[in-house]
This record gives structure tokens, sequence and C-alpha cells, in this order.
């Protein structure tokens, strides 16, 4: 309760929430509400925005809806970033509370393979694996996940190998629980606060990487989002601005509250770290 009220309290980490809301509500029933295809030729081409309106958002470079391509892409923006950290969070929490917990050979091993998978630029592998599997939303979403998962590792590892000392978990080996017992109930529950800080801001990782990567055409063809319409006028940009500007604000404001909310959670579950703030 006392960490719910210290986040309502943040005005900065609400208004974070409050847009990530908006868009949830928009991608959930927008496809519902608003009665337009984003693949449908609507119009001529090139239409600005609120010159037409019936397209406030005007139309694309095939006479499409600029305003149905917005509200179709949040779907999979947000769903794409969504998945891919939850995948990457149940491949790093249990690498890391293995290495962090047993440690010895046990760390060696699973420290040196998350560090095979550092040693390539995130987005260059991504890159390869999408190009391997051919572009769709899923090879997306699983690229982005598994490009995603060494730095939660990491971070659980170290927060076991700080914790597995603690007076608590010791009692619990005297006491002959398990270390399956012991690292998912002594432990990780005592471990959340950063990974939940830490997830908050790889879904905006994901939905960068998901746009970048549609950006480059490596995007699934058959489906509507961020990346895609950017990707998809940028051979016209200086003909109509506005057609890669328009999703390029979606994209950014999503990631600024993701960041916002982030920030908010990081001072709520670290009240010492808002305590020095205000000195």
């Amino acid at each position: 309760m006392n960490v719910i009220r210290a986040l309502t309290q943040n005005k900065v980490a609400m208004f974070g929430f409050a847009v990530l809301l908006l868009l949830s509500l928009i991608a959930i029933f927008g496809p519902m509400l608003y009665d337009g295809s984003p693949w449908k030729m609507v119009q001529r081409p090139f239409i600005p925005p609120f010159a037409n309106d019936r397209f406030l958002l005007g139309t694309d470079t095939l006479g499409r809806d600029v305003l149905a391509g917005l509200i179709y892409g949040a779907r999979i923006s947000l769903l794409v970033g969504l998945v891919s950290t939850v995948i990457a969070l149940l491949i790093g929490i249990p690498l890391g509370a293995y290495a962090g917990y047993f440690g010895g050979w046990v760390d060696e091993i699973l420290m040196r393979f998350t560090e095979v998978f550092q040693t390539v630029p995130s987005f260059a592998l991504a890159i390869v694996l999408v190009a391997i599997f051919e572009p769709s939303v899923y090879s997306i979403t699983g690229a982005i996940a598994i490009v995603s998962w060494p730095p939660v590792a990491r971070l659980v590892r170290g927060e076991f190998l700080a914790l597995r000392n603690q007076e608590y978990v010791l009692a619990a080996k005297l006491n002959g629980q398990s270390h399956r017992n012991i690292i998912l109930k002594e432990i990780l529950p005592n471990s959340l606060s950063p990974i939940i800080v830490l997830a908050s801001l790889m879904v905006a990782t994901a939905i960068l990487l998901e746009s970048s990567l549609s950006f480059l055409g490596l995007g699934d063809p058959e489906i509507m989002s961020w990346g895609y319409m950017i990707g998809a006028a940028k051979t016209v940009i200086r003909q109509a601005w506005w057609l890669s500007f328009i999703p390029g604000v979606a994209i950014a404001v999503t990631v600024l509250a993701l960041n916002l909310l982030g920030e908010g959670l990081n001072e709520a579950l670290n009240p010492k770290l808002s305590g020095k703030r205000e000195h």
C-alpha cells in the first residue's frame, strides 16, 4: 500500500500511467469503435491532416486512412512490446536466479552463456534473427525477446548474490526447505522491485526495436504497426512529412510515458532514492 500511495503522489509517474492507460484503451477498443480498415484505400493519396473532416489525420501514399493505421498500429506495437518483455523475463529470471543462488561453476556456465548474446549488438542480432526466420510478428517478438533477456539475467544474478546469505535465507536452509522453495518464496519476492522497474523500461525498448525493424522493411508486411507506417513513408518524407511525423510522435509519447512510469516505480519502490533527491 505504501508503494501505491507513493506512486499516486508522483504526478509525473501518474501522467505516464494515464497516457499508457489511454493508449491501451485505444489499442483494445479502438478497432471496434473506429469503422475503418488501415489497408483500405479510401481517398486520394497525400491528403494532409485536418484537411478532410472524414479523415482527420489525412491519407498516406496509397490513399489509406492514417488515423486507422495509428489506431490499429497501437495494438501491434504495444502487444509486441509486452509479449517480448514477458518472454525475456521468463528466460532471464530463472537463469539469473540459478547463477546467483548456486554460484561456482553454475554461475560461470550461465554467465558465459549470457555473454555470448551480449557480444553482438542487440539491434544487429535482432536483424539477423528476423531475416533468418522471415519477417512476421512472431519472429519479431521472438527476436526482441532473445536480445532483451541478458540484462534481466545479470540484474537478477546480482540481486540473488546480495540476498542469498541473508539471515532469513539461512534460516530457510536450516529448516530443510528445498532450493526451489528458497528461490521462489524467499529470495525472488525480495528481488522484484528492480525487476519491475527494468520490465517497464524493456517494454519501451522493445517498441523502439520493433519500429526500427519495421522501418528497415523487416516488419510483418501483413500487419499494421507504427514502425511500418514510418517505413512506408520514408521515400516521401519531403512531399508528405506528416506521414512519418504522426506515428513517430505516437512512438515517442509511448516510450516517454513508459520511462516516466518506470522512474516513478523506481522512486516508489526505493524510498531512499526519492529522499536523496529531495535533499
